[in-house]
């Protein structure tokens, strides 16, 4: 696994997620809201095995486009990792019911971070 793609309306935060990847070795591609995600994802197919995607965005919200994803065969089985402030339990388990394998909320650490990847069987 080479590619990630970072799916958040905030560069800033796009930025500090970049530089943690692109330390461990990692490929990264961006996207600002879920609808330019698609995109990105149709233009690269199976080439990125890992999404880590924000839930507040403009557009087409995180839910939503992990809904999608989830519902297209070709990236059924990408990894998810819901990357948010929404620290609500109620919206961790509707993230997780609606497929997201983890779930990493905002502020968070390199550590924490790494750690939920590790979590989910990415091979760093």
């Amino acid at each position: 696994m080479n590619k990630v793609l970072v799916v958040d309306d905030s560069r800033s935060m796009r930025a500090i997620l970049a530089r943690t990847l692109k330390e461990i070795g990692l490929e990264v591609l961006e996207a600002e809201n879920g609808r330019e995600a698609l995109g990105v994802l149709e233009a690269n197919k199976t080439q990125v095995p890992l999404i880590l995607l924000d839930w507040d965005m403009p557009e087409m919200n995180g839910l939503d486009t992990l809904k999608r994803l989830r519902q297209n065969p070709e990236f059924a089985s990408m990894v998810v990792v819901m990357v948010t402030a929404q620290a609500e339990m109620d919206h961790i388990v509707e993230a997780l019911e609606a497929g997201a394998n983890e779930y990493v909320m905002k502020p968070f650490t390199k550590e924490i971070l790494l750690g939920k990847l590790e979590l989910t069987g990415i091979q760093l």
